[in-house]
């Protein structure tokens, strides 16, 4: 009950159950007028003939009377003047004509209607006053032996109100009928069809909300549906969309976190391999072009021995302790803010200064190769001695770019590349060799030996020196 009772207060919500409604109603309403105008004129016709039926009766108890004995017209207009009831008033007047048409005399009131073409007519004929409200019979001639025509005029005022009351009777039954049914209609409509569709929009609102939420399942009304008609199908087939999209969601959601989590492992990788802004410009499919950078400080490091180890060694071993010393360096280059360019067989190379130029980059490079040589000495041989590092400094302008369409990799080239090189190749077990041009970024705050001057290949004599450490803050003062 209280279910139809929601049903009913939502059904006068509806628009689209007001309109249902009205169409009913109207649709009622017009076939019951449709059926009123036929049944009003059987009313009227059945009031004026209940009025000719007076005159019809006055006019059969003349005509014994004129076929009885010779009546001249004056005696047989008294003779129906005694035949009518003053009390009744229904006929307010009659005519007598000769058959020609000429009158013979009147009662009360003439009539409108002629008697013109009743000598031969064999029914009587009639005709209503404009305003209803006197009644004209002219009865053919025929009917007092062919001697007479009388017309008779009836007082029909009495016809209209009763036709009204009539329709008015008609009407209330109309709208009873009309109302009754709109009101059934109304509850069929509410419980069977339109609280269904309104559960049924809840449940879309619901589930888009859930849906953009990604909350849990609302408890859809439709899937508890257990109509076997057209409606039901449509909830139906909603709810098993709905779970179909709530699965796609969700393989879709987990197949992009899938696809996040590769793309930041691949992120990952690719930024193992180059620069940030490097791989940044492939990644937006552009090609990398080279970059000259003037001032950049580059490093390379040699562990001293490593291939007469590695000789005594097994692969597995090799590798291992190789990783385990570069990933060393390659934490202090990222406490630094280095760049690592690469390793090449038991060589490291880093540079400060690109591809973000800074203006400490020697001073970088310098922390980071008194702190490489400070985690060298952690690491042993296979005979238990500590490795030692041979490392070449130097400062000045390269070029940088990726070289390869496979396999592809960031690189160095100038002749400071070369140099940096050569103050490694040439340089001493546990010593950090510099160059000229990097003792003069860096004598302002660390301590250096003169080594003096060094045959390089490629440049002739150099003068060079080794990086001993920091200077105290005393020392630095004076």
């Amino acid at each position: 009950m209280q279910s139809s009772f929601r049903a009913c207060l939502y059904f006068f919500r509806s628009r689209l159950s007001r309109r249902i409604v009205w169409w009913v109603f109207a649709s009622i309403v017009t076939v019951e007028v449709a059926i009123l105008i036929p049944s009003y004129l059987r009313r009227e016709r059945e009031l004026l003939d209940q009025l000719q039926q007076v005159s019809s009766e006055v006019l059969a108890s003349v005509s014994p009377a004129v076929s009885g004995a010779e009546m001249g017209g004056k005696m047989l207009l008294d003779y129906v003047d005694r035949k009518i009831d003053r009390e009744d008033a229904t006929i307010v007047g009659l005519a007598l004509y000769q058959t020609n048409g000429e009158l013979v005399g009147k009662l009360g009131e003439k009539p409108q209607l002629s008697p013109k073409g009743m000598k031969s007519a064999s029914a009587a004929r009639t005709f209503r006053s404009q305003d209803g409200k006197r009644y004209d019979v002219a009865w053919p001639a025929e009917e007092l032996e062919n001697q007479y025509i009388l017309v008779v005029r009836h007082n029909s005022s009495r016809v209209q109100p009763a036709l009204y009351a009539y329709v008015g009777r008609i009407a209330m039954l109309v709208v009873a009928i009309s109302g009754f049914v709109t009101l059934v209609t109304m509850w069929v409509l509410g419980v069977t069809i339109v609280w269904p569709i309104l559960q049924l929009r809840d449940d879309l609102l619901a589930a888009g909300d859930a849906l953009a939420k990604d909350a849990p399942d609302p408890g859809l009304s439709c899937s508890a549906s257990d109509r076997d008609d057209e409606l039901g199908e449509v909830t139906r087939a909603f709810h098993q969309m709905y779970q179909r999209v709530r699965q796609e969601i969700r393989d879709r959601a987990q197949a992009e976190a899938a696809l996040r989590v590769e793309q930041e492992r691949s992120e990952r990788l690719l930024l193992n391999i180059l620069p940030r802004p490097i791989a940044e410009q492939l990644k937006r499919n552009q090609k990398v072009t080279a970059h000259r950078f003037e001032s950049v400080t580059i490093l390379f490091a040699d562990i001293v021995g490593f291939t007469e180890v590695a000789a005594r060694i097994s692969a597995k071993e090799l590798v291992f302790i190789l990783n385990e010393i570069f990933s060393a360096f390659d934490r202090l280059a990222d406490r630094y803010g280095l760049e690592k360019i690469k390793t090449i067989g038991d060589a490291y190379m880093v540079v400060g200064g690109l591809p973000n130029p800074r203006a400490d980059h020697a001073d970088a490079i310098a922390q980071m190769a008194l702190a490489m040589q400070q985690a060298i000495a952690d690491f042993r041989n296979d005979l238990g001695n500590p490795f030692e590092l041979r490392i070449g400094i130097n400062t000045g302008s390269i070029v940088s770019g990726v070289i390869g369409l496979k396999k592809f990799s960031y690189d160095l080239w100038g002749d400071a590349v070369n140099v940096a090189s050569r103050m490694e190749s040439q340089g001493m077990p546990g010593k950090i060799q510099v160059t000229e041009m990097t003792y003069a970024c860096l004598q302002q705050g660390y301590r250096f030996e003169k080594r003096g001057t060094v045959e390089v290949k490629g440049r002739g004599a150099m003068t060079t020196y080794f990086l001993v450490g920091k200077k105290t803050p005393s020392l630095a003062s004076t």
